[in-house]
């Protein structure tokens, strides 16, 4: 399984962006596995931004991000995004996205079989 994102970049601060995670493997379909947005900020460490489940689509959010931030899912598409809104720039860093069939018990995946994307860049500065 690979996992592509994309959609980030540099926007000021209120601005928006729409990131994209594009699922792909032989034979593989998204529909069951959860799938998590997370970030790292220069010198910090990774933390979880958003989920959203496999079968129910129950979502998570970060306090933070809470009323901002969107996820969803276009299963046909083997495709999840983040819509961002009124960005600020606490927001910058690396964004992942990550999926599995296992979950923390709520929306997030978890676990050694989990697949990571290679990340996509989010600065927010004027």
């Amino acid at each position: 399984v690979q996992l592509v994102e994309s959609g980030g970049g540099l926007v000021q601060p209120g601005g928006s962006l729409r990131l994209s995670c594009a699922a792909s493997g032989s034979r593989f379909a998204l529909n069951n596995f959860n799938i998590g947005w997370f970030r790292q900020a220069p010198g910090m460490e990774r933390e979880r931004v958003s989920c959203i489940s496999g079968p129910n689509e129950r979502t998570y959010y970060e306090e933070s991000v809470k009323g901002r931030f969107i996820i969803s899912r276009a299963n046909a598409r083997n495709t999840a995004y983040l819509q961002m809104n009124n960005l600020t720039p606490d927001d910058t860093g690396v964004y992942y996205c990550a999926i599995s069939l296992y979950s923390d018990g709520g929306s997030c995946p978890v676990g050694a079989s989990t697949y990571w994307g290679q990340g996509t860049q989010v600065t927010v500065s004027s």
